[in-house]
């Protein structure tokens, strides 16, 4: 259904040490840098058939998450979110709701955490529990 998701950052090279470091969890490259026509910088970063990417407001606006506003990751085990949680608070991203573990609910029960990243997006790790 996606092709891409796109978030905003204030500081691009503080944007890419944290998911460079995030998103190898995932088998992800560093970011491939790339130059706008406009001149701001981005980054895009894929894996599994998904493409996610960082950029530069083009609007020379400064960057703002949404709120209400969460980008889910996908996960294989409940292990791969808790790497992914301790990732993203080891390179300056911020533990936010309960600690990582099972929440139940009407689609079932599922093991996640969720973080913010330097710029305050919300992204939340998920494993489908059978």
């Amino acid at each position: 259904m996606f092709s891409h998701i796109m978030v905003g950052s204030n500081d691009i090279d503080r944007s890419q040490r944290f998911y460079d470091a995030l998103l190898a969890v995932f088998g992800a490259k560093p970011a491939m840098r790339n130059e706008a026509g406009s001149g701001h910088m981005r980054l895009f970063y894929q894996a599994g058939g998904s493409m996610f990417c960082v950029s530069e407001p083009i609007n020379d606006e400064p960057a703002s998450f949404g709120n209400g506003s969460t980008i889910g990751f996908k996960c294989d085990s409940p292990e791969q979110v808790k790497q992914f949680h301790d990732t993203a608070v080891a390179n300056g991203g911020t533990s936010i709701e309960d600690p990582p573990g099972v929440r139940s609910g009407s689609i079932g029960s599922l093991y996640l955490a969720y973080v913010r990243d330097p710029d305050g997006n919300k992204l939340c790790a998920l494993h489908f529990m059978k």
